[in-house]
């Protein structure tokens, strides 16, 4: 939380303004920390004007203002849940059970004021929460004040706390309905659901738990009018009703709540018997909740479909779907064990959690974003490749938006001697190795951290494979790899000349060591290299040379056009002088042979 102290008017007193500052520039030491990004959403300020005048010592008087996408706000509509429930929940009950109300008077009276005090603090929390306009963080308290009066949610939040429980001195403390209007604050509940929704890490799961709070609540508000009709028509009175408290365990308002939510399920769900009504009455009560229950079987089949849905869509959205190539393999006539191998890539992207699509993920992020997101997954195995230990962080965070993870399965060649180059590979995760023509003899093991296929994008003078693949890579069993193309290696290394000159001497070691460096044609190519930059320079000599040269008869011919002016100028003040009349046409044929 960041204090901000507003400075003293010129017309206070000096030894007041030296107190404010020395105050100041203490807590200034002490308590003014930067806020951590994205972690409160609590922004504490001064009042403005509130610093002039004060005593020596006296707390300058702060207000605070929420940020509605921040930690405070969210936790707090998330205890909000609470009381809203509490009234949605037991206020029926209490309304339908008279027994209940009269064991537990107290009880009530005690949790009613506490959800009152929620309420009358969630306005005052209203009131401070800011707003975004052009996407900054309004925190003027009088505009956020205007805002929320002129809301639609204000008059509702105000009905939620009428005082209607005054209604008490006169009907007593057995009619709970009373506070019926605090149940007007659903919103908010819906408000909340939508935000843990957006936060917790099981959507999907959390979808399921809320529909089936709501089928819960519908349950528990017919049970409890069951049990209020069946008061009215008579306890007992017939096979429909609740029966009266001559049944063993009926007298006990338990017993009574759970015939009642047995009875309820079973007409909501349709799946057991029920006495037959007897009454009109129960026809209607009967008839109402048949038609709750199919109203309910669709909401429920309907929000059970959308939960599968967003399941599939979020399975494809990240692993690739196995059924098209597998139907294009059975059309081919492919070999059942290509079949096999094709599956079990696919089972082991799925079990390994292996995303070879990220950049289709992330494609909806800002660039920087992007690169943020990539840094922090992928860098750390960056960091392990050999080549990049001493790179700079920017180099590196430019490079891993352009990596693609690709996965190959056991027996799989990543690249075969002799073939073009347009790719190299950073071994993230498995085993590989280079192995010789017969493609059974293992050469070498490639492991975590080593990287091969560079020296066929880089262009090192005397390389005699050129741009051909130097070895045989296959896979021993399932790796991980990142695959780097040409090009986007090519304008990462464009940036940053250091990390190629660095690449660059690497490729050269290596073809050292393998033997495939022409040390004479390097020298031959960096002779005539160094004789093509000698010839440039040469040129840009020769250049600036007949600029200069240019340059000066520009002047020189300007200096004489100067000198030609003034010279004519001249003239004609003398034949001015010489001539007062009939000089004008004497001047003018002059300024024609001039001309001319």
């Amino acid at each position: 939380m960041r204090l901000v102290l507003v400075e003293p008017h010129d017309w206070v007193l000096p030894r007041h303004c030296a107190q404010m500052h020395s105050l100041s520039s203490l807590l200034s030491r002490r308590w003014v920390r930067p806020q951590p990004r994205g972690t409160t959403g609590l922004i504490a300020m001064a009042e403005p004007g509130t610093g002039t005048g004060h005593a020596w010592g006296a707390a300058a008087p702060r207000s605070w203002t929420l940020d509605p996408s921040g930690d405070w706000y969210y936790w707090w509509i998330s205890i909000m849940v609470l009381p809203i429930l509490y009234n949605w929940i037991i206020l029926i009950c209490r309304s339908c059970f008279p027994d209940l109300q009269e064991q537990h008077v107290v009880l009530w009276l005690s949790l009613d004021y506490l959800c009152d005090t929620l309420y009358l603090l969630d306005i005052a929390v209203r009131l401070h929460t800011g707003f975004l306009e052009d996407g900054i963080l309004v925190q003027d308290h009088g505009r956020i004040r205007l805002r929320y009066l002129h809301s639609p949610s204000f008059p509702w939040d105000m009905a939620a706390v009428l005082p209607t429980d005054l209604l008490y001195l006169r009907l007593g403390l057995g009619v709970p309905a009373v506070r019926a209007n605090r149940c007007l604050r659903v919103p908010r509940l819906f408000e909340a659901f939508d935000r843990r929704e957006t936060r917790t890490a099981h959507p999907n799961a959390f979808r399921v738990a809320k529909l089936m709070l709501y089928v819960f609540i519908a349950i528990h508000w017919h049970g409890c009018l069951y049990f209020a009709l069946s008061a009215r028509l008579g306890l007992g009175a017939d096979t429909w009703v609740c029966p009266n408290a001559s049944r063993p365990g009926f007298s006990r308002p338990l017993r009574q709540y759970l015939h009642s939510f047995y009875f309820s399920t079973l007409i909501l769900t349709t799946v057991g018997d029920t006495p037959e009504p007897q009454r009109e009455e129960e026809f209607l009560f009967v008839t109402a909740g048949f038609l709750l229950a199919v109203l309910g079987f669709a909401t429920i089949t309907g929000s059970i479909s959308s939960v599968i849905s967003n399941m599939n869509a979020a399975d494809a959205a990240f692993y690739p779907n196995p059924e098209p190539v597998r139907c294009y393999l059975r059309a081919q006539g492919a070999s059942g064990r290509l079949v096999r191998r094709v599956a079990r890539w696919h089972q082991h992207l799925q079990m390994q959690r292996k995303l070879p699509a990220e950049r289709a993920v992330l494609q909806h992020l800002p660039r920087g974003l992007q690169a943020e997101v990539a840094a922090s997954v992928h860098l750390p195995s960056l960091r392990r490749v050999g080549l990049f230990q001493s790179w700079e962080r920017s180099v590196l965070q430019q490079l891993v938006l352009r990596l693609q993870p690709q996965v190959f399965g056991p027996g799989e060649f990543v690249c075969r001697r002799g073939d073009v180059g347009h790719e190299m590979y950073f071994v993230r995760e498995g085993q590989l190795a280079v192995v010789a023509e017969d493609g059974v003899t293992q050469l070498a093991v490639l492991g975590e951290g080593l990287y091969f296929g560079e020296i066929s994008l880089i262009n090192i003078k005397g390389n005699t494979s050129g741009n051909r693949r130097t070895a045989n890579i296959m896979s021993i069993g399932y790796s991980d790899l990142f695959c780097l193309s040409k090009e986007d290696l090519a304008e990462v290394l464009a940036e940053f000349p250091s990390a190629r000159a660095m690449m660059e001497a690497k490729g050269r070691e290596l073809l050292l060591r393998m033997g495939k460096l022409d040390v004479h044609a390097e020298a031959a190519a960096a002779a005539v290299a160094q004789e093509a930059e000698c010839r440039a320079q040469a040129l840009e000599t020769a250049l600036e040379g007949l600029q200069i040269q240019a340059a000066r008869l520009l002047a020189q011919l300007e200096s004489s056009a100067f000198k030609l002016a003034l010279r004519v100028e001249h003239l004609e003040c003398q034949l001015r002088r010489r001539q007062p009349a009939g000089g004008a046409g004497l001047m003018k044929k002059l300024r024609t042979r001039t001309v001319l």
